[in-house]
């Protein structure tokens, strides 16, 4: 599995805490755009740093492989889509990955691609 940014943001979020367990059960990957997006926040709280940094610390943080980069091309060329959509999409591809997030809309139409919104029912 490989967790979408999203994913990650809401984990820290006290009411969204369930989606620690399912975390800490796959141990999913996560691409390396999602720690540019994550960290790269600008409005951060230290606290909130300080957490992300741990997180990425231990999870397996895939690279922005020259696959990755074709695969991503290859789905621009497809539809519009936000750069870091397209490597995320990209790195699921790239590893034969599910993706996980909670903007299953913004991946749907991606036929090889397998997708799963933890917020769904049975998904957890």
């Amino acid at each position: 599995m490989l967790l979408d940014s999203n994913i990650i943001i809401y984990a820290a979020q006290p009411e969204h805490r369930h989606l620690r367990s399912f975390i800490a059960r796959y141990a999913p990957a996560v691409s390396a755009i999602s720690y540019v997006e994550v960290l790269g926040y600008h409005r951060l709280s230290n606290q909130d740093r300080h957490y992300f940094r741990r997180f990425f610390q231990v999870a397996s943080v895939l690279s922005i492989s020259e696959v990755v980069l074709e695969k991503a091309v290859a789905l621009r060329q497809q539809r519009r889509m936000t750069l870091g959509d397209a490597i995320i999409a990209g790195t699921a591809l790239a590893h034969g990955l599910t993706l996980v997030t909670r903007n299953t809309e913004d991946f749907q139409w991606i036929d090889e691609l397998s997708v799963i919104n933890p917020f769904e029912a049975g998904n957890l």
